[in-house]
């Protein structure tokens, strides 16, 4: 009996942990894949980001042996030695990808723990949420941005990759706010980069979080995972 090809890339698949992973940081997992993509995610975020891949990516791993398995159950193969063979090869392959999904699940775990006690905690003083005009400056300057002097005017003003202009009394403010930073070894007629701060990439992902997209720890029904790995047969 011919083996099926191995799992190819798919779309990302839902985890049982992405409901928690977007109350805690506000966004939803395909925007926050997104902004991992574009380097606008601060450090803890982004190793969040990164260990819920993986886990989406183990997620596919047992959607496809568990799949191949009801079809082999199905009643489309013969009842033989083959498919007896096969049946016992995809349960251990499924019992793998199941051990690999659940390791997977207690790291993303722990890169968010810290985000939600985090959360949990009220803003302090000078951390409060950005405006939506701020928040949109940003953005703009993380596709990549430069500092301009006009040559005719000497007027100064940003600009940035999308093609949005932002007023330099504007980027004063965000530079003495720390949330960006340029680059002033550039003289400003060639333009000087101007980039994100660590803080800056911190507050595009702190958002205002109600009581409704607070979703409360609940203790896991038996048979729940994450479990705890199953005897090998």
């Amino acid at each position: 009996m011919r083996d099926d090809p191995a799992p190819a890339a798919a779309r990302r698949a839902v985890s049982p942990l992405d409901h928690r992973v977007e109350a805690a940081t506000g966004h939803d997992i395909d925007t926050l894949w997104t902004h991992r993509d574009r380097s606008l995610l601060d450090e803890p975020h982004a190793r969040l980001v990164d260990q819920h891949r993986e886990l989406a990516q183990a997620e596919t791993g047992v959607t496809f042996y568990r799949t191949l398995l009801h079809r082999l159950s199905s009643g489309e193969f013969p009842v033989d030695r083959a498919l007896f063979e096969r049946i016992d090869r995809t349960v251990d392959q499924l019992e793998e990808a199941a051990d690999i999904r659940d390791t997977a699940a207690r790291r993303v775990l722990a890169a968010l723990e810290p985000i939600e006690a985090a959360t949990a905690t009220p803003p302090a003083p000078g951390r409060e949420q950005i405006s939506a005009a701020d928040r949109a400056a940003l953005l703009a300057i993380a596709g990549g941005a430069k500092l301009y002097e006009h040559l005719l005017t000497g007027r100064l003003s940003v600009t940035t990759a999308s093609g949005t202009r932002i007023p330099h009394a504007e980027l004063q403010r965000l530079e003495g706010a720390g949330l960006v930073s340029r680059d002033t070894s550039h003289p400003v007629h060639a333009g000087q980069p101007v980039a994100l701060t660590e803080a800056g990439r911190a507050a595009l992902i702190t958002v205002h979080r109600t009581a409704a997209n607070q979703v409360p720890k609940t203790t896991a029904r038996p048979g729940a995972w994450p479990s705890t790995p199953a005897r090998r047969r």
